[in-house]
């Protein structure tokens, strides 16, 4: 090794602080690993195709050797991935290789399990929750042509490919996809651009799109395959309201859903249940005087968790210990609302024979207790699973056939435009969970608001209904995907400094931008207190992308030249995900 030329831009005299380090037993020669090797097995054929899916497979095959982006549209269920192994088979045929995006790491597990099945080719994953040792492993194993496809969350978008044939983005709408701090991007977005100068197709999957694919969709920019049935015996869950304003619940469920529970888990079906609140309850009040316990660093109440006991925040991690009196009337304060462990608690009471999971951030902090949890729902052992957002990620469990959601409320009346988007695709992706076999499903969604139109959109016309009257009410109201966005946000100790320095920032804009873009603002942001510092936003908005594009390098330079620049954070967010 002394003789590797790889070696030599080290500078003079490494050969020697080298043998010293080896003699001391500190490093030692080595061949680095590039990734897994294969193992070989007989591959899985998977199951027959359906007419749809083969049409997609067709077209996407068709796409190979040039850019093309094409929008996989499927139902929950509808075998979407079969698509992408379908298409990857081909891609591999090429010599070529495969980048597949997911939202998060929960994904990862089980898509490498089934591609490993199908492929006998090294496969490997790029993620947050890999040591350095198998990142670097796993990249080099991408850049040098030895892994024929490459699995990784929004981060592995920028994965060097020997030979990239295909680029997939699974569940191309999740929020996740979009890095929302530091070096801001959309996953999604790039993967789209790297297609274009990779000159190959991507494609972006999903039962429930974003409006701005769907847009793309509707103007001919991406081509739309549908998956509109689920194959085989397989058909869609029936949804039913349950009117909470009637029905009164205890400890977040009514009795209709426990009956419900009840029915689906003496017929050998697997339960689960959606509550996108994780703790005990959502803050611990005062029914003598109204006090709450609030965080003292965020302008947001504290949750009750009771496994630690005490109290946390949510957005900053401040804890406290459980106060047992009122500080201001000495009164006992009760338990508000419903998280995920009350809910546990309550379903232990109800039904001690069922073997039951939580899957939320509190229950899964390693790879190896989310891998437990998923894999004791789909052998069957978890009879019950009551969960937050996770749940909604793309998993398959082919035995639940009831899927609950205890809070449809959650988002109908949200301060962000993209509000009632995000619930639309959170209640239809956790429903599309039920009934994915030959067993029918049931989706019970407790409310007090049963007659609201999303919800009753939702039921009676599915998700394409809801888009296309989504995007009606965004083009009226100048929302994207009709307008561009770019948020200028500041924060700071102080709570004036933010806007005073954001109304600076709103002077340079009037002089540089065109008058094309309006601007919004300065106003505080929605939760303008958050770890202890208080924040401002600035909304630029535009239907001229290009003149927005040209005019923000200038508007950026000026922006750093100012000296409250250095007294205050501030970050610029073109398309922004959330305004918050």
């Amino acid at each position: 090794w002394e003789d590797d030329p790889a070696l030599a831009g080290l500078g003079k005299g490494w050969r020697a602080i080298a043998r010293r380090l080896a003699e001391k037993g500190w490093i030692e020669p080595g061949v680095p690993r590039t990734g897994p090797a294969a193992a070989p097995h007989s591959r899985d054929p998977g199951p027959k195709l359906t007419a749809d899916q083969a049409r997609a497979v067709e077209a996407m095959v068709g796409a190979l050797g040039h850019f093309r982006p094409l929008l996989l549209h499927g139902v929950t269920g509808s075998g979407k991935t079969e698509v992408y192994l379908a298409v990857i088979d081909a891609v591999l045929g090429r010599g070529e290789q495969a980048l597949v995006l997911v939202p998060e790491i929960g994904l990862t597990p089980q898509l490498l399990e089934r591609f490993r099945a199908r492929f006998d080719v090294p496969i490997v994953a790029l993620h947050s929750g890999l040591t350095a040792a198998e990142r670097l492993a796993a990249w080099r194993a991408a850049r040098d042509g030895e892994a024929g496809v490459v699995i990784g969350t929004r981060s592995a978008v920028f994965t060097p490919l020997a030979r990239c044939g295909l680029i997939v983005v699974d569940e191309e709408h999740d929020a996740s996809l979009k890095q929302q701090d530091g070096f801001r991007y959309s996953a999604r977005d790039l993967a789209v651009v790297r297609g274009r100068l990779q000159g190959v197709p991507v494609v972006l999957g999903s039962a429930t799109p974003s409006l701005e694919t769907l847009h793309n969709a509707g103007r001919g920019r991406y081509e739309r395959l549908h998956l509109p049935e689920r194959p085989g015996q397989a058909v869609h869950p029936t949804m039913r309201l349950i009117d909470l304003r009637v029905t009164p619940t205890r400890d977040g469920l009514t009795a209709p859903l426990l009956a419900a529970i009840r029915r689906h888990l003496d017929d050998g079906g697997q339960v689960m249940l959606f509550l996108n609140r994780r703790g005990f309850a959502p803050t611990l009040f005062c029914p003598g005087c109204g006090w709450t316990a609030d965080c003292p660093r965020c302008d947001a109440r504290l949750t009750l968790h009771q496994r630690p006991d005490g109290l946390q925040c949510h957005h900053c991690g401040h804890r406290s210990a459980r106060t047992a009196v009122c500080p201001d009337c000495g009164e006992e304060p009760v338990a508000a609302g419903q998280g995920t462990e009350r809910i546990e608690e309550a379903l232990v009471r109800h039904f001690p024979d069922a073997p039951l999971a939580r899957l939320d951030r509190d229950t899964v902090r390693s790879r190896g207790e989310l891998e437990a949890v998923l894999a004791g729902m789909r052998d069957g052992h978890t009879r019950l699973l009551v969960g937050t957002q996770m749940l909604t990620k793309g998993h398959d469990f082919p035995g639940v056939t009831l899927v609950g959601v205890l809070n449809a409320d959650q988002g109908l009346f949200g301060t962000d435009f993209r509000s009632d988007e995000r619930l639309a695709q959170t209640i239809l992706q956790v429903s599309g969970r039920a009934g994915r076999r030959d067993r029918p499903g049931e989706v019970l969604l407790q409310t007090s608001f049963p007659e609201h139109p999303l919800l009753a959109c939702l039921i009676d016309g599915g998700y394409e209904d809801f888009a296309r009257q989504a995007l009606a009410h965004r083009s009226a109201a100048g929302w994207p995907p009709f307008a561009y966005l770019a948020l200028l946000r500041a924060e700071a100790v102080a709570r004036s400094e933010p806007q005073a320095f954001l109304a600076v920032c709103a002077g340079l804009a009037r002089e540089l931008l065109p008058a094309a873009v309006r601007i919004l603002g300065p106003a505080p942001s929605p939760m303008e207190r958050r770890q202890g510092r208080y924040r401002a936003q600035l909304l630029l908005q535009t239907t001229e992308r290009p003149a927005l594009r040209r005019a923000l390098p200038a508007l950026l330079e000026a922006i750093a030249a100012l000296p409250a620049a250095r007294r205050v954070r501030w970050s610029l967010d073109v398309d922004p995900g959330e305004l918050f």
